[in-house]
């Protein structure tokens, strides 16, 4: 018996360790939660400058595909295929827009 309330209150000083640290963690929680939340809802520079690159990498594949079909249609144009002239100028026009076109941001 005098061994187990020796042990006890050796052991006192370590759980009220435990417990001031439980109080603590149960104070901040709300704060750390708000705080997580509010950098889930905003966009750091370096993720925009990430989406802003993408957009700008798919933009340049897309006039590289349009040029590719453009250099094919005027081929054909050359050979004497009217329909390929057309292609070729409807493709010419879809490039300059899209070359010329800002580059908007996501929502």
């Amino acid at each position: 018996m005098r061994r187990a309330i020796i042990l006890l209150c050796l052991s006192m000083p370590l759980l009220g360790g435990c417990v001031a640290r439980a109080a603590l963690d149960a104070v901040t929680a709300p704060v750390r939660a708000a705080g997580q939340v509010a950098d889930w809802a905003t966009t750091s520079q370096d993720e925009a400058d990430r989406a802003l690159g993408r957009r700008v990498r798919e933009r340049d594949a897309e006039i590289g595909r349009l040029e590719r079909r453009r250099e094919r249609a005027a081929r054909d144009c050359a050979g004497g295929d009217a329909d390929a002239c057309a292609t070729e100028q409807a493709l010419n026009a879809q490039i300059a827009d899209l070359a010329s076109a800002p580059i908007a941001p996501e929502d």
